[in-house]
Order: C-alpha cells, then sequence, then structure tokens
C-alpha cells in the first residue's frame, strides 16, 4: 500500500494478511520496499507463523522480480498474481488497506 505524510513524503506498507482467518500477520512499513526487503519480512512471517501454499499479490515490481519469484519456487510457494485492473481479485486486501488507512493512519496525524 502507498500512502503520503501530510509533509508529501511518501512510505509504502507491506500489509501481509491470511486468506484463511483474515488475521493480519504483520505490516512492513518504509519508504521503499524492494524484493529484498519483501523476501527478508516474508521470510520472518514464514518463522513466526509457518510456510503458506500460495502468495497473492499485485503485479507490483517486487512481486514481479526474479528474486521474490525464485525465493518463493525455491521454497515451494506459489504466486497467485491477480489480473492488472482488478483488485476486486484481492478483495480482503483491498479491504483491510481502506481499514487500516481510515482507522490508523488517517486517526493519527505523523509528523
Amino acid at each position: 500500500m502507498r500512502d503520503m505524510l501530510y509533509s508529501g513524503k511518501v512510505f509504502r506498507t507491506l500489509n501481509v494478511i491470511d486468506e484463511a482467518n483474515r488475521g493480519a500477520l504483520g505490516i512492513d512499513v518504509a519508504i521503499s520496499i524492494p524484493a529484498s526487503r519483501v523476501i527478508a519480512f516474508v521470510g520472518q512471517m514464514i518463522d513466526l507463523h509457518g510456510r503458506p501454499g500460495a502468495i497473492r499479490c499485485d503485479n507490483g515490481p517486487e512481486f514481479l522480480s526474479q528474486a521474490f519469484t525464485e525465493w518463493c519456487a525455491i521454497r515451494g510457494i506459489r504466486v497467485l498474481y491477480i489480473q492488472p485492473g482488478k483488485p476486486d481479485q484481492n478483495a480482503l486486501i483491498e479491504r483491510f488497506n481502506r481499514s487500516f488507512r481510515r482507522e490508523v493512519l488517517d486517526a493519527h496525524v505523523f509528523e
């Protein structure tokens, strides 16, 4: 998810949600989240919660990268991409992102 502070500075969050129980497993916040950071964070989530059979994600460059796709393949994790322009195929995360933005980010003024 991408958002912006009142100062105009852009930041991103990587929200990891379990589709089975709809629980948020973890949120990583940074100015930039390249594939190497996605791999490190997802690795931490696997250490804490176990290895998923598949990861559903959008078509962002961090998820399309060779590093990420190879990392998943080595671990036997399928990568399920939603179709470009079809966020409804990932409705659970879109709903989470909306709630996270409204209830967490908009509820506080960060400087």
